[in-house]
Formats: structure tokens, sequence, C-alpha cells
């Protein structure tokens, strides 16, 4: 029986997925996780560091030699995996490439080289902001250079704002545990539609699986993701360019084995800016979105495959359209419930509800917060058909906080969704 390695937070929503598409790839499993996992016994646990990509790998190593494949689930992994998977032998990203995606700075630079279009973007070391507004222009999105999420993600309209809006990003930077005095990084805000780009690389050649909309607009000041919905609508030329843009930016940073998932925005005359990159697949469980071929594969089974070397030519989407609605946190407080789910899951395209938030735990929403209370998702004849299918039970659903009603953003923009695909055309 082959091994496989995941390497994953004990924070992650998807490491049960990952788990469960091993098992039925009939592969033996071990954890390589910074706190002890419920999903496997401490025997199949390898206890590691992932702040310290170099002893994570080290000690994965030495403790699997046998692994035949490692994947990370999420972005604190990346750089282990790299490490672990090229000392044995196994097909592996640069530690470069692997770093680089960590570092939304590194990576910005790391495309300007490379004439991949991106927004304008500017380093700001501490008390830095007001002056980076001047340098790239108003309006702007100052975010941290290492956090997921959207976390610490804020657009900046006015130059008086712009002090505090450091602040507090560099605040959030230090509840997450990091260095407040590093840089952080400010970028021109890309009016438009954005889209999804997943994908995997095999010899460093891009297999695209699905480009994915966004049809609620995220235009900030917080940058709360909503709707996932696909196949995309936008025209067959952007989609192309999208592509072509991602290729480009994968080439650039030097990615060549395992997941992507990029996000670009396209402007009003069809342009792609590339807003992300990074070495692994969909986060949270939006991977549920998408299966394949006619036993409907899941993605997680098919990075494990990728990653152990079992490449065939990748199926086409096993629905005609698939999403996922991320249930946003709406206030800060204590988590009391999340009702009338049997009711959302009875409406029609509806394919389940996940709650990822127990009753009685804190939340925070963004930029601060660092989760989603839960996911829908849903699956059509037509992308509309699963927005509306997404956006119903978003609106169905009452979220209760510190014992009171609370309604997000979000639930509203996504009832009162109508994509229709024309941006970028």
């Amino acid at each position: 029986m082959q091994t496989l390695v995941i390497v994953a937070s004990c924070e992650s929503y998807r490491t049960g997925d990952f788990i469960a598409a091993a098992r039925t790839l009939r592969l033996n499993t071990v954890i390589a996780t910074d706190a002890e996992s419920p999903f496997a016994e401490p025997e199949q646990q390898v206890i590691v560091d992932l702040d310290d990509p170099d002893g994570a790998a080290a000690a994965i190593t030495s403790r699997v030699p046998e692994a035949s494949a490692i994947v990370a689930v999420d972005d604190q992994g990346v750089r282990a995996v790299a490490l672990a998977a090229a000392s044995l032998g196994l097909p592996a990203n640069p530690r470069s490439a692997a770093a680089a995606t960590r570092d939304k700075l590194a990576m910005r630079s790391t495309l300007l080289a490379a004439g991949v279009q991106q927004p304008l973007f500017a380093a700001v070391p501490p008390g830095g902001l007001a002056a980076a507004a001047e340098q790239i222009g108003l309006p702007l999105v100052a975010k941290p250079t290492s956090l997921s999420a959207s976390r610490g993600v804020i657009r900046v309209d006015d130059i008086a704002d712009a002090t505090d809006t450091e602040l507090r990003i560099r605040s959030i930077v230090g509840d997450a545990g990091g260095d407040q005095d590093k840089p952080i990084i400010a970028e021109s805000y890309i009016e438009g539609a954005e889209a999804v780009v997943e994908g995997i690389l095999v010899s460093g050649e891009l297999e695209v699986l699905a480009i994915i909309d966004k049809p609620v607009p995220l235009v900030g000041p917080y940058f709360e993701e909503t709707m996932f919905v696909s196949p995309s609508r936008l025209p067959e030329g952007t989609q192309d360019r999208i592509i072509g843009t991602v290729r480009s930016a994968v080439d650039a940073v030097g990615l060549r084995t395992g997941p992507i998932h990029a996000e670009v925005r396209i402007d009003e005359n069809g342009e792609v800016f590339v807003i992300e990159i990074a070495a692994r697949s969909i986060g949270g469980l939006c991977g549920r979105s998408l299966s394949f071929g006619l036993l409907a594969e899941s993605l997680e089974s098919l990075v494990i495959r990728s990653a152990l070397g079992l490449t065939r030519e990748f199926a086409s989407p096993a629905k005609p359209a698939t999403g996922v609605m991320m249930l946003p946190t709406a206030a800060e407080g204590v988590l009391s419930e999340v009702s009338n789910i049997d009711e959302a899951r009875a409406i029609d395209g509806v394919d389940g509800i996940e709650i990822t938030v127990a009753p009685g735990r804190s939340v925070r929403p963004l930029p601060e917060g660092d989760r989603y209370l839960g996911f829908v998702f849903a699956s059509g004849l037509t992308p509309s058909d699963v927005e509306r299918s997404l956006a119903k039970a978003a609106s169905t659903l009452d979220v209760v906080i510190d014992g009171e009603y609370v309604a997000s953003d979000g639930q509203s923009e996504a009832a009162a969704s109508g994509f229709d695909g024309a941006a970028g055309a």
C-alpha cells in the first residue's frame, strides 16, 4: 500500500476531505500538522512547526521516508511540501516558487520582473501607507503579505484614512501571530469582475479544471468572499485571456507540479490582472462544489492522483453547473445558532449545507475574522440556476449571534445578485 502524507494546519477545514479521498484510492495516510488532529490516530501523525518549513520537511522525511506522495491542504504547508518532496526525490516545486506564493510582496516582484499584468503595488514600511497612496493612487487595496482568505484586506478611498487603516492591518497581523513591523503591501484597486482558476500542474504544464465566477461583486471596503459558481459565464475570449495570463504567472513564479489556485480581475476592457497565485487548491470546503467524470471524482482525489504520478487526461466536470456559498460572519460575538437549515436544504438545487462553527464559539467578521460560518452547495442545469438556489438558501438561513438575529451584507448581496457574464466582453 502506498503512503500519502497530508500536510495541513490543525485549523484546516479540508483535512477530512483529503483523508476520505485517500481512503477511496486505498492509500495509507500520515498527517503532518501543527497540533494533534482528530482525523487520525496519534501513530499516524507527525507534529511539525509549519512556520519552520525546513524543520517540518526534515520531520516528515525522517518519519515517513517511504512516502509516495506529499500534498498540502492549505497555504501553511506548501513550503514544507516542496522541501520534503524534493528531499525524497518526488516531483516538487522549487523552494523559491513555494516561498513566493506565501509572500504577496515577493510574488508581486516576481510577476513584475516577468511582465505579467497585475495591479500597481508598493511595499509599505511602518507608517508608509499614506506615501504609498501618493505613489500608486487611489483607490488602493492594502493587505498583509502572508494572510489568506481576505483577512486584513481593506480598500482605501481617502488618503486621510490611510494611517488608521494601516494601524488596523498591522494589528490584525499581530493577532495572527505575525510581525507587525514587517512591510505590508498596497495595490491599485482594479474595477471589474473577479474570477478563479483551478488547475493542476503536470511537469510544468497547466491543466485547467475550472474557471469559476464570483457573481457577488467584491468592491470593498472589505473583500468577503461569498458565492462561487462554475462554469464561468464570461465570454470565451475573456476566458482564453484569463488562462493565458494565469499560465504566464505560474511560469513566472516557477511552479512546476501540483494544484494551483489563481484569482484574477477583469476590467471593463477585458484586460486580465493577476490578484493571487497559490500552490494549493481552492480553500475552505469550496472544493466540494467541484467533481469530475462519470464517477464524480473529487477535487482532492485529482490532486492526490496527480501527486502520485497517476496522471491521465483530466475528466470534465461531473455536473452541468455547480456552486458554493460561503456564509459570512456578520457581527462579532458568540454564535448562538444557525437555524432554518432543513428548510434551506430542501430548496431545489441545494445539495448540502455544512456549518463549520459550533454554537458557543466566538466569531468575528472580516477583516479581523479568519473563518466563515459554513458553506452551502448547489448544482443545476445552468450557472444561473445554481446562483438562484444559493441565494435563496442564504436568505433562508437565520444566523443568531449573542442571542440576536443578524443579516450579513454578503447574504443580502447574494440574494440580490444577477451576474450576467457581460463583464470583460
